[in-house]
């Protein structure tokens, strides 16, 4: 049937019952009105019969039942009113009910009765209680007897023999009370999972579906016992739980067993299950296995398809949904059983009936709803650890009780038991216990510890971990320590964390190395010394060395440098007081990030060099021979490590980068006063301008630093320096394009003139430097002249007059006044030949340059005495 066509025939037969709901219901009103109590319950009993249906959804069951709810409360408002009155005894009312002639209307009648005889007291509750819910075993129907059930729980809450109840008499106690709602309980449990087994397979979704609907008709059942005040942890502990667990054990069902396990962990007071914890544990590992097998062999069971293409269809159902190993050698061996044509025939037919056996079993697994135990386990410790967390007062009974033991224990349990659990499952069952522990016993890092360890347990023979669930769980259990303690130096000392780690895939190791390193960052945690910086260099292996042949190919490029600048960073921060120490700290950095291959270095090597250079400049003026591992930390030691590192660098190639460091290398030598160590630097820096730095912007940048370095050196000797300024006098004159040649020429100047050191105030050279930039400019601009038809710019003239102008006030004798006004009346002459282009940023730059000279005239005294002979206009 279409489901549409379904629908709308429960929607007729509900119109139908809700119907003959309210047409009786007027007739028993109207003898309730005259005082007909006999033709009152005939009619309430044609009433009720209307929930005898069978046709209905609980869904559609469920308004009519609350149709018929509604008159019966008003039929047993007027039962009390006559019993209170006298115009009939309680007695033989509940008795004249029973007379109804089916058996559903007649509890139904008799439940009514029943909560006003209880009422009334004239009978003992219990006794009441115990008949009604034995009574209510005539219906063994699911639907009905659980809908009726549901009715006798209602109207019987207010009325149970509780401490402080009304009701509690002599004869009367609580443990009558529990027994009622248990038995209940228990009944109505029975009649909810046989649901299971009504009607044909291929409604088992439907079906499965009916039952979740219905269930909290059975948790109310837990609700109403947790609200029993006599139910004190004594009780529970002998009584109540017991029988629970072993309704939920024993009925094998696991939606039932999933559900009710819920309801416990509930319902119940926290302390009920600190107190009870080894019991409810116990009963974990007895639940429904979470992976039920389906057997596709047993040919008994089912008939041979009524139709050939029955088996057809099945074969492809079968083919399209199986995907384990037991389909495929089912094919398998159907195949080498073929033979004659007779035998094939033989072969479909039972093939067929094997495939369909093997498609409805395989159906039946995924409909069925399995016992999710970790989402139960994960449950109580939560709860256990929100009971924790509210008063410091209960951490005493956590260990009089030794909870973390036994929740440990029987997740070990359940892990064993359930063989083919998932790893996600188990992380999550382990994440869990991790997250009870750290709230519970944060002082107890053995405990942390004994939780990565099971978690290594359980992963270790397996494959990297690629299902993202799984690897989000390890992430949320490797993140749980760092957020607790704040501080990596803690996740440091525990044995496990490292190995939970390695299960890592690739792309995930690198998130968590990522969390950790912003921990560190977030907590300005101190790593101060060399054993446990090579444990956090080995944590967060990821990002600073491809791991297992991954490469970072595939990777976004964003992603990749926010990763390294974060290591960069994180190496910045690394210090120890004790330079021994901090030497040994660089060192076990050294020998990590020089693992990371060439697209890392670039990142990780200026870092490590920075913080050595820092060492370097705490131990200014110490000396002493390199020695063994031992050795205490001197600069030549340092400048060694740092050469070996920088070389790396200059391997990869990342040529720009390594000469700069190069450089920075040869300054703090200078400043150490170690010139054979500057010198070689300087070595380094120019074979590397030499054979490796080819772009000609980086050469023009690479030579100025070099002039800019060198001119800031003051250990070198003649010889030394003599050299190092030639080869850089040489190297600026060979540059590709004629301005960088001039600019770079006239910056050597300053090598031959430094005001703050004696000796190198050479004026004839540094008058060299600038004819020669001069030279190269006029080259210049005849050479824009020849393939532009104009001259080229007079700026490279102007700024060699700056030049000038700056030696002159320094005192170069060899710089006078007369080169100067010769080197303004050129610029004057070029800039109003025919042929000059106008510039202004040109024309602004000479005229500033006029002013301060001018200025200077100005200001009297040597200054003004030196600049007169100097004519602007």
């Amino acid at each position: 049937m279409a489901p549409d066509a379904a629908a709308e025939d429960e929607d007729k037969w509900l119109a139908e019952g809700v119907a003959g709901i309210q047409h009786n219901a007027f007739y028993m009103h109207r003898s309730l009105d005259s005082n007909n109590l006999k033709e009152a319950l005939k009619f309430s009993a044609q009433m009720l019969s209307e929930l005898r249906t069978s046709r209905l959804s609980p869904h559609k069951y469920y308004e009519l039942y609350m149709r018929a709810f509604d008159e019966l409360r008003k039929l047993e408002l007027f039962f009390r009113e006559e019993t209170s009155r006298g115009n009939c005894s309680v007695v033989d009312l509940y008795e004249l009910v029973q007379h109804a002639g089916n058996v559903l209307p007649r509890l139904y009648l008799l439940c009514t009765v029943g909560s006003v005889y209880i009422k009334s007291k004239e009978a003992p509750a219990k006794d009441l209680l115990k008949d009604l819910v034995e009574m209510c075993r005539g219906v063994q129907h699911p639907l009905r007897g659980l809908f009726l059930r549901s009715y006798l729980s209602q109207i019987s809450r207010d009325k149970l023999p509780d401490i402080g109840s009304e009701y509690e008499g002599d004869a009367d106690t609580v443990n009558d009370a529990v027994e009622f709602v248990l038995q209940n309980f228990i009944e109505m449990n029975k009649l909810w999972v046989r649901m299971q087994h009504q009607g044909p397979f291929r409604e088992k979704e439907k079906r499965e579906k009916e039952r979740n609907e219905l269930r909290d008709l059975v948790g109310k059942n837990l609700h109403v016992l947790s609200q029993i005040e006599g139910v004190d942890l004594d009780m529970y502990k002998e009584s109540v739980l017991p029988r629970v667990l072993e309704q939920v054990v024993n009925c094998k069902d696991e939606l039932a067993q999933f559900y009710l396990m819920d309801c416990i962990i509930q319902v119940f007071p926290d302390e009920y299950h600190l107190q009870t914890l080894e019991t409810l544990l116990s009963a974990c590992p007895q639940l429904q296995l979470h992976h039920q097998k389906s057997s596709c062999s047993d040919e008994g069971l089912l008939s041979q398809p009524q139709h050939p293409g029955e088996a057809v269809a099945v074969a492809v159902s079968c083919s399209n949904t199986v995907e384990g190993e037991g389909a495929q050698h089912l094919c398998r061996r159907e195949k080498r059983r073929q033979g004659s044509r007779g035998e094939q025939e033989e072969e479909r037919r039972r093939r067929g009936r094997q495939q369909l056996l093997c498609s409805r079993g395989i159906l039946e697994k995924q409909l069925r709803p399995t016992v999710d135990i970790k989402t139960v386990l994960s449950q109580l410790m939560d709860r256990l650890s929100n009971y924790a967390a509210s008063s410091t007062e209960v951490l005493p009974e956590f260990l009089q009780v030794e909870a973390f033991a036994k929740l440990n224990s029987a997740i070990g349990k359940v892990i064993e038991a359930q063989v083919d659990m998932p790893s996600v499952g188990a992380i999550t069952l382990f994440v869990s216990l991790l997250t009870f522990a750290l709230r519970v016993h944060p002082d107890r890092l053995d405990y942390v510890d004994q939780v990565l360890g099971a978690c290594v347990k359980k992963l270790s023979g397996k494959a990297k971990l690629e299902d993202s669930k799984a690897t989000k769980q390890i992430v949320a259990l490797l993140s749980a320590p760092l957020e607790k303690y704040n501080s990596v130096v803690t996740a440091l000392e525990l044995p496990n964390y490292a190995q939970v780690m390695d299960h890592l895939d690739s792309g995930t190791n690198k998130v968590m190395a990522m969390v950790i390193i912003q921990s560190i960052m977030k907590n300005t945690t101190c790593i101060s010394t060399a054993d446990k910086v090579e444990a956090l260099f080995e944590l967060i292996k990821g990002l600073i060395r491809d791991i297992d042949g991954a490469q970072d190919d595939e990777l976004d490029e964003e992603d990749f440098k926010e990763e390294q600048n974060s290591v960069a960073r994180l190496i910045h921060i690394l210090h120890n007081d004790d330079p021994d120490e901090m030497l040994k700290i660089i060192c076990a950095v050294q020998k990590h990030i020089l693992l990371g291959g060439p697209k890392r270095l670039p990142f990780t090597v200026p870092p490590l060099v920075f913080s050595a250079l820092k060492l370097v400049r705490r131990l200014q003026g110490q000396d002493g021979d390199v020695g063994g591992e031992e050795v205490p930390a001197t600069p030549k030691k340092i400048f060694q490590i740092l050469h070996q590192t920088i070389e790396a660098l200059s391997s990869v190639p990342s040529p720009e980068l390594a000469l700069r460091l190069y450089l920075q290398c040869a300054e703090a030598a200078n400043d150490c006063d170690v010139e054979p160590v500057a010198y070689e630097f300087f070595t380094q820096a120019f074979v590397l301008y030499e054979e490796e730095v080819t772009d000609s912007k980086a050469q023009v940048t690479a030579i100025h630093l070099i002039i800019g370095t060198l001119q800031r050196m003051n250990i070198f000797g003649v010889e030394n320096r003599d050299t190092l300024t030639h080869k850089t006098t040489g190297y600026s004159a060979k540059l590709l394009k004629k301005p960088d040649q001039c600019r770079a020429v006239y910056a050597c100047s300053h090598l031959f003139w430094i005001d703050d050191q004696d000796g190198t105030k050479d004026g004839e050279r540094v008058l060299l430097c600038l004819k020669r930039a001069l030279r190269i400019a006029n080259a210049a601009q005849q050479m824009a002249n020849a393939t532009k038809g104009s001259s080229g710019s007079v700026a490279l003239f102007i700024e060699i007059l700056n030049k000038y102008l700056y030696f002159f006030e320094k005192g170069n004798p060899q710089i006078t006044s007369s080169v100067i006004q010769g080197l303004i009346e050129l610029i004057t002459t070029e800039m109003q030949s025919e042929n000059a282009t106008s510039e202004p940023s040109a024309d602004a730059f000479f005229a500033r340059t006029l002013r301060y000279i001018e200025f200077q005239q100005q200001k009297g005294g040597s200054v003004a005495e030196k600049y007169e002979a100097i004519k602007v206009s």
